[in-house]
């Protein structure tokens, strides 16, 4: 008869599993707190201290961690480790149900105790894991939840695969890497809070890309978390998404999710050619699109609510590559299924993590924290002889809250809660002004203008002046700031500085 040892923390789909390998005619340990739910279940199980003959010591700290058990788990399926198993009257365990203490979500508390962090780090549930992982030519481990049904409905059609068996011995390995990893970091934090520890990320395979950023190129993308899609996602429809598809979209969504209501952003080519918030998602598609309706073309779209039937209907005559949204409702879905070379990516929240980026660069790693805006202490000062009026403040706040998504040097031409004319990415800040005057067109008269860093000379603002930007928000901070404010004020410009300075190489 075929032995299982469960040995669980979290308890989902506990009861499930183990009475699903009853009926399948095996035999069950289990350790103290598991065994008395599988218990209250009626299910017939071995309590693991009484197949030892050792109890739990220590209060509990010592449960699993016996001969019997790994002895059990780590025999080959030879005569000869089979015999020595049974000459000490144990037997083999084919099969091993584990989850860890939830290390993570205890240090995670406010307030938690070093005591506390300590005892919930697991000792026994590593030590099983990973036997059952090694032996995994003949165990099967099964450490998280969601892979019960999987691993039972083969188990009613015989016996589990290699494949499987190798498959979830790889995701031990990377839950115990990563548990240790995020012990490691806490305690280094702890004992030295001041000092800047190792830095290691624990990264999991979700696909082989078709190619790279050219066809020459082979590409991999990774997630944080097993199973992750990407960027967290789930594709809905279209094909696999590209390397440049996840590039665009990672742009466009950060810019989206910084602004509050429905927004849409549209990038191509990694920089954003449109961003407008609005009441209504369809009204904001539509002052994105007539930003730069010429670079929309073949562009992504990353937008801050479901899209709805009216902005799918919007978007029936565009080229799009990729719609990344929190939902798309059916009668949506219904239009774009029509756009089939159209990828959609449904996002399961609005959140951007981790709080930190990487950045690759020869024999070796950039980190840095997110940019999420101004912080707290930021204050803008009006410098010009002109106040900005109401309408003026708004489009300042928003244009420069869209320049700090444009690769620098970067201009962003806004009026009211929508881009006009964006100019990134170019060697001379001059050249943005131009560009994001040139996608502006009429619209830049009555429009502000946001600089992502400050005016190394006067002619950026008096070149503004001549487009008809009639109030300008820049970092300040350069030795010829008077100039550009003499240019601002000589031609009745509001000019605001911000003291911020919002690169994005």
């Amino acid at each position: 008869m075929p032995k299982a040892l469960l040995s669980v923390s979290d308890k989902t789909g506990l009861e499930e599993f183990a009475r699903g390998l009853h009926n399948l005619n095996w035999s069950l340990l289990a350790s103290g707190g598991t065994a008395k739910v599988l218990q209250q279940a009626g299910i017939p199980v071995t309590e693991i201290a009484d197949y030892t003959g050792s109890p739990e010591v220590l209060g509990g700290r010592v449960k699993t961690l016996h001969p019997a058990v790994h002895a059990g788990l780590l025999a080959r399926s030879t005569p000869e480790d089979l015999a020595e198993i049974q000459s000490r009257g144990w037997d083999y365990i084919d099969l091993v149900a584990v989850n860890l203490y939830p290390f993570e979500q205890t240090i995670a508390r406010a307030n938690v105790t070093f005591e506390d962090a300590i005892e919930n780090i697991d000792i026994g549930g590593v030590t099983l894991i990973r036997a059952a992982a090694k032996n995994h030519a003949r165990v099967t481990l099964v450490c998280d939840p969601a892979d019960y049904p999987a691993v039972l409905a083969e188990l009613q059609h015989g016996s589990i695969s290699m494949e499987t068996r190798q498959r979830l011995a790889l995701k031990g390995f990377a839950m115990t890497a990563r548990y240790d990893q995020s012990i490691s970091t806490w305690l280094g934090k702890t004992i030295h809070p001041q000092a800047e520890e190792p830095f290691t990320i624990s990264v999991y395979p979700i696909q082989s890309l078709r190619y790279g950023e050219n066809p020459h190129q082979s590409a991999w993308v990774y997630g944080y978390n097993p199973d992750d899609g990407p960027l967290g996602g789930r594709l809905l429809q279209g094909k696999p998404l590209s390397y440049n598809n996840l590039l665009d979209l990672d742009a466009a969504w950060k810019a989206a999710v910084s602004f509050d209501g429905p927004t849409i952003c549209i990038v191509k080519h990694l920089s954003p050619c449109g961003i407008a918030s609005a009441k209504k998602l369809s009204e904001a598609y539509q002052a994105a699109l007539v930003s730069d309706p010429v670079s929309a073309y073949g562009g992504v779209i990353a937008s801050t609510r479901p899209i709805d039937a009216e902005t799918a209907l919007l978007m029936k005559d565009l080229f799009v590559e990729c719609i990344a949204a929190p939902g798309f409702l059916p009668a949506a879905l219904e239009i774009l299924a029509k756009k089939k070379n159209c990828r959609l990516l449904e996002m399961p929240d609005l959140t951007i993590e981790p709080d930190y980026e990487l950045r690759s660069i020869t024999r070796g790693l950039l980190r840095q924290t997110i940019d999420r805006g101004d912080p707290a202490e930021a204050e803008w000062k009006v410098v010009s002889k002109r106040t900005p009026t109401d309408e003026e403040w708004q489009s300042l706040r928003f244009a420069w809250k869209a320049v700090q998504h444009a690769k620098s040097n970067a201009i962003v031409f806004g009026k009211g809660t929508a881009t006009m004319g964006i100019g990134s990415g170019q060697p001379n800040r001059i050249d943005s002004v131009h560009i994001a005057a040139q996608r502006a067109s009429e619209r830049a008269k009555g429009a502000v203008m946001a600089s992502d860093a400050f005016f190394p000379f006067p002619d950026c603002v008096e070149a503004a002046a001549g487009y008809g930007i009639t109030a300008v928000a820049h970092p300040g901070g350069s030795l010829r700031d008077a100039e550009s404010l003499a240019a601002a004020d000589a031609a009745n410009m509001a000019m605001v500085i911000t003291g911020v300075r919002h690169f994005r190489h």
